[in-house]
């Protein structure tokens, strides 16, 4: 396998509340929720830098469609980090996300590797890390 993702995929269990949080509140691009004329098709896609795609598909649907049972939710299963090329960029990031409505979990501080992070939910509890590393370079 080579090591290219090309799409993440977000269970939620409001559509259109999500829809909202990320492309009014965060500022994604996307051309809004498509596929509902499909029973369990509807889902909505934002272009991301690089190629990826990420997805937004109610928590039903995406247990149907893989063929499992539906779970419980859990925000300490997986992280989305997003870096970001300074410190005053993760305040102004977390900022936003929380105008957004998101829920500020751990508020921007300095970390024990030398940079600058904080973690944010979304309104499903998809758990964000707003970083900046020092050891990086990031393209503003």
């Amino acid at each position: 396998m080579k090591p290219h993702i090309t799409l993440l995929t977000l269970g939620v269990d409001d559509l259109e509340r999500s829809l909202a949080f990320y492309r009014e509140g965060l500022g994604l691009a996307s051309e809004g929720i498509v596929g509902a004329e499909f029973e369990h098709g509807a889902v909505a896609f934002f272009e991301l830098e690089g190629g990826l795609k990420l997805a937004l598909f109610p928590r039903e649907s995406l247990a149907l469609d893989a063929g499992l049972p539906q779970q419980p939710a859990s925000a300490t299963e997986l992280t989305i980090g997003h870096n970001v090329a300074s410190r005053a960029e993760v305040d102004a990031v977390m900022a936003q996300a929380s105008m957004a409505g998101a829920a500020i979990v751990k508020s921007a501080q300095d970390t024990f590797w030398g940079g600058y992070a904080g973690y944010f939910q979304d309104p499903d509890g998809h758990l964000w890390e707003v970083a900046w590393n020092p050891q990086w370079e990031m393209p503003e």
